[in-house]
């Protein structure tokens, strides 16, 4: 495989912090441009982050005196010393889509862990095991912005990286028809560790604003289809969600209750989930879990720091199906939301379309 020079922009915050972990010692991915805000410019990335670094793992040695860009001021720096940037700025929503498609126009694409560019109709946001197919749209996306290379593909919502991957195997022969899902989320997500949210500790917090908006639906642009340039959404299924914030440090839990046109058996459905793997697994990608769906039989079963890391994190683990008196079947199941949410996400989107092409 071709080898590529990254940028990380956002570089100081948690997210990017995690992917300076993640690419450390990628065998593709190799870190040349550190960037944040006006503040850390100039700053070696040590001086920058400071005491706010943090990951368990200790910062990379090798990025530690790397001088720190302006991701504002140094677009063009930046876009000619890599071949595509990770995206994981702190602004507001239209200040990140002009930064990023600032970015694309200049022949740089964006791998984002954004919001911004969700919704945009000609940005693919993908979960590489169900939607690799989304990835056709960036070439409408080129010809809108009039670019060569640049592009912007955004990666979902960290709290939709449970329940997604765990419905979309059922989809369809038993053609889901209606979902809630109750979403249990780390205050890692927030940006958050203990020591920095003590208010957390032994609460719980009923509210994560903008979360059940994104959460009902981006799954149904995931679900989506390429049609005349765009991504036109899937009408269906229904889905609605609560989203709380609880006192774990990394880890999305969802409970899950799901209704289908066609009722599959317990086994069936167990079967779908065991067999299921998407284009991450067939391309033999260096983030990919071998196994991407994990289910466990005993219905107690503590979440455990061996669950979130699993396959390096990238894994969705599932529990407790039964059925239900009102919705079919319920369930519960748990994503890593920093790895298989945020930055793990979005290296393993990098990484197929790094191999079909599309960063070349």
């Amino acid at each position: 495989m071709k080898q590529f020079n990254v940028g990380i922009i956002g570089a100081t915050g948690m997210v990017g912090q995690r992917f300076a972990i993640l690419l450390a010692e990628h065998p593709w991915f190799h870190v040349k441009v550190l960037a944040a805000s006006s503040r850390s410019a100039g700053k070696t990335y040590k001086e920058a982050v400071g005491a706010r670094w943090a990951m368990k793992q200790p910062m990379p040695a090798f990025m530690e005196d790397m001088v720190v860009l302006d991701a504002t001021a140094d677009i063009e720096t930046i876009a000619s010393s890599v071949d595509f940037v990770f995206c994981a700025v702190d602004m507001k929503k239209d200040e990140i889509k002009a930064l990023e498609e600032a970015y694309a126009k200049a022949e740089c694409p964006v791998i984002s862990n954004n919001s911004a560019n969700r919704f945009t109709p000609d940005v693919p946001m993908i979960i590489p095991e169900i939607n690799d197919d989304h990835a056709e749209v960036i070439a409408a996306q080129r010809k809108r912005l009039g670019t060569k290379r640049g592009f912007v593909a955004v990666k979902s919502n960290c709290s939709l990286q449970s329940y997604v991957p765990a419905l979309h195997p059922l989809m369809k022969d038993f053609e889901v028809t209606e979902a809630l899902a109750c979403t249990y989320q780390a205050i890692s997500g927030a940006g958050k560790t203990f020591e920095t949210f003590p208010e957390i500790v032994d609460n719980v917090i009923p509210y994560i604003g903008g979360e059940e908006e994104k959460s009902e639906k981006e799954p149904l642009k995931i679900w989506g289809k390429v049609e005349n340039g765009e991504i036109v959404c899937a009408s269906s299924p229904a889905i609605t969600t609560q989203c709380l914030r609880v006192p774990v440090s990394d880890g999305h839990m969802a409970a899950v209750f799901v209704r289908f046109k066609n009722k599959p058996t317990i086994e069936q459905i167990k079967e779908k989930w065991a067999a299921f793997s998407g284009a991450p697994q067939e391309l033999s990608l260096p983030s990919a879990p071998k196994q991407f769906l994990h289910y466990y039989e005993e219905d107690n079963r503590p979440q455990t720091k061996l669950d979130r890391d699993t396959e390096n994190g990238m894994a969705v683990h599932i529990g407790r199906l039964r059925e239900d008196s009102q919705y079919d079947y319920k369930f519960v199941c748990l994503s890593h939301n920093t790895v298989r949410g945020a930055a793990g996400g979005a290296v393993l989107m990098a990484e197929l379309l790094a191999a079909k092409g599309y960063l070349d």
